[in-house]
């Protein structure tokens, strides 16, 4: 696992937590972006994405 990798699956959490209640297409977009870095981290760290849907508590 490489820290970069850690702290951009960190990032992105925070950046979709902070805008995936707001209700304003820039809120969304700013929310899939962080789902996006979040992932992107994932795939450094050889661990799969998270394709669920978000708030729905899937492992």
């Amino acid at each position: 696992m490489s820290v970069e990798g850690k702290l951009k699956e960190a990032a992105g959490f925070v950046k979709e937590e902070l805008n995936e209640h707001g209700k304003s297409p820039e809120a969304q977009k700013r929310a899939q972006e962080g789902r996006d870095l979040r992932n992107e981290g994932r795939i450094e760290d050889g661990k799969p994405p998270k394709t669920s849907e978000p708030g729905t508590g899937a492992k």
